[in-house]
């Protein structure tokens, strides 16, 4: 077998073989396939795609390419759920209490953020003491005790998707549907999850831009699960503005803490109570959507979730003194309001700008290695639909570097204010099953 003769059946828009696939994820890994062929077979595979049955394929020779968590040590039906990125996303560390407290255990794995999505395991990290990793045993146990944890990716797990996306982003091929839905649902299965549910993003701040491509990416990863006899279900929900008033590290485990406190912006509820009512549903717990809802509203209402919140980080090492006093998570030196320069109502807000410039803040990281301040971040004081009276606050920019008239720019100019009220988006747009 050649690789050459793999890339040309890609090219010319047949579909491949098992062994093929193997054979070229298996070469890849192991540096026998040089990355010139496969930048050449990605950008086949962008041009032409793949069928269902060669990303399912795919999908379980990245699986096999490392490692594969064995949770079979976990009691019950174990649930994970998967965002495919967005800003001021912090849904996992509200779902993740919110759906342990009911009794379905969460044994999930997170990752860093990059670009101007924010990563959960950063978010963790700006709890003074939290420990993000945790051996085989001591995951299962505090699993099977506390019924969560959340733990950073170990770098035995999909190492062919790992050294895959370096490449995408290099070569033009990251926005390929059956490349992502590879990737996404590889890391998950190796993860060892029973169920899935998947929150698709949809917007201006997230990777699929349209509600097409959204529907396609959903639709796929969910043929993929089923196929791999994982129950999984996928939620597509708004990403055209950030989710609640908080992005940045910091400033959004603050904002979680108010939602699991049974306060905290209407759409962010609704993201967090949708997706956990799904994940119980998946867990065996509830049969019907609605009745899931009420429960899951019930423990965020009660404080259960909260309690559960705080076991879960002291459990990991956590200051859990700063559930009681946020205010004591780290602050930043440097405070910049950004106020409205016109009266109207706040029509638009650019997502991703949102994220650059909270990254460019020192929330984010531009490379992989690059350190993060954790009390960097943007406070949005004003939604979509808003009105807007001249020299309201709009934002407010926090960091411990220098704030400059540039990260003010970008934020200023993805804030539009028109004299007309806006139509509001639904935070939730479909759910494919």
């Amino acid at each position: 077998m050649r690789m050459v003769d793999i890339i040309q059946k890609k090219r010319d828009g047949y579909s491949l073989t098992t062994e093929e696939i193997n054979y070229m994820i298996s070469g890849f890994t192991s540096d026998a396939i040089p990355d010139y062929q496969m930048s050449a077979f990605l950008m086949a595979v962008y041009f032409k795609g793949m069928d269902i049955q060669e990303t399912t394929e795919l999908t379980m020779a990245m699986v096999n390419s490392g490692e594969v968590m064995d949770l079979s040590g976990i009691n019950g039906i174990k649930v994970d759920k998967h965002s495919t990125g967005g800003v001021g996303d912090k849904t996992s560390l509200i779902v993740g209490p919110l759906v342990a407290a009911s009794g379905v255990p969460v044994a999930k794995m997170s990752g860093r953020g990059l670009g101007h999505t924010g990563g959960t395991i950063d978010k963790l990290e700006a709890i003074a003491g939290f420990h993000v990793e945790l051996s085989q045993p001591q995951f299962v146990e505090q699993v099977n005790k506390h019924k969560i944890a959340i733990v950073s990716q170990t770098g035995n797990l999909t190492p062919a998707d790992k050294k895959l996306y370096a490449l995408r982003d290099v070569t033009a091929t990251v926005n390929s549907i059956p490349l992502i839905a590879s990737s996404v649902m590889s890391k998950k299965i190796a993860s060892g999850a029973d169920a899935i549910v998947l929150d698709v993003k949809v917007g201006s701040g997230a990777f699929m831009k349209t509600h097409a491509e959204a529907r396609e990416l959903a639709k796929i990863m969910v043929q993929i699960g089923k196929g791999l006899n994982k129950k999984t279900v996928a939620i597509i929900t708004d990403m055209n503005q950030p989710l609640g008033y908080e992005v940045g590290n910091a400033n959004e485990v603050k904002e979680a803490i108010e939602v699991l406190s049974g306060k905290g912006e209407a759409g962010l509820v609704q993201v967090c109570l949708t997706i956990a009512a799904y994940m119980t549903i998946a867990g065996g717990i509830y049969a019907d959507f609605n009745q899931a809802y009420l429960a899951m509203s019930g423990i965020l209402q009660n404080g259960e979730a909260l309690g559960k919140f705080k076991e879960f980080i002291k459990t990991q090492g956590g200051r859990v003194v700063v559930v009681e006093h946020p205010d004591l998570l780290p602050q930043a030196k440097n405070h910049v309001e950004l106020k409205a320069e016109l009266a109207g109502y706040l029509q638009s807000m650019a997502a991703e700008s949102v994220g650059t410039a909270a990254m460019l803040l020192g929330a984010g990281r531009q490379t992989k290695d690059e350190p993060i301040d954790y009390a960097a971040g943007i406070t949005l004081k004003k939604k979509v639909g808003d009105e807007v009276q001249k020299g309201d606050v709009l934002a407010v920019l926090h960091s411990n570097r220098d704030i400059n008239l540039e990260i003010c720019q970008i934020l200023r100019n993805a804030l539009v204010i028109g004299p007309d009220k806006p139509e509001i988006l639904p935070v939730i747009y479909d759910v494919i099953e």
